[in-house]
């Protein structure tokens, strides 16, 4: 079965509460994040934050649904895991440090089993596309979207 995992960091010209209000910004992340075409927030916490959320992203050979808790430890670490979906499992976590003189490390992780029925689909080169598209491009997306205002 193919699994897609890896992780990406980059160091963003923004203090650590502007990078994390942009990441605690789920709603948002369709804007900036490469393939991650809508976001649906089914359940918010007492702080109004997306806490189930249905994420529809592409997976170029088709879109994807997964409904996703997210977990906030504020303002290092918003993580998430896959609830029902059609990928066998979904975790994720960005993880941010504060670098001094308004500057930031974030670091975006992701580990997905596609399950068999995808895993026969996307496997091989594919596989290494995907993982740069919802991977190794994360971080420095991040690093525009807090760079640009």
């Amino acid at each position: 079965m193919a699994n897609l995992t890896g992780s990406s960091s980059a160091d963003i010209d923004a203090p650590l509460d502007r990078v994390w209000a942009l990441i605690e910004d789920v709603e948002a992340a369709p804007r900036w994040q490469g393939g991650l075409k809508a976001i649906r927030v089914l359940e918010r916490d007492g702080e109004e934050r997306a806490t189930l959320c249905e994420s529809e992203s592409d997976a170029k050979v088709r879109s994807i649904k997964s409904t996703v808790r997210f977990m906030y430890e504020a303002p290092t670490r918003l993580s998430w895991r896959q609830e029902k979906g059609e990928l066998r499992s979904v975790e994720g976590s960005w993880e941010l440090q504060d670098l001094g003189g308004s500057r930031t490390r974030a670091t975006y992780s992701l580990d997905v089993d596609l399950g068999r029925m995808l895993g026969m689909i996307i496997r091989g080169p594919l596989v290494d596309v995907l993982r740069g598209m919802l991977v190794g491009a994360r971080a420095g997306e991040l690093k525009e979207h807090a760079e640009s205002d």
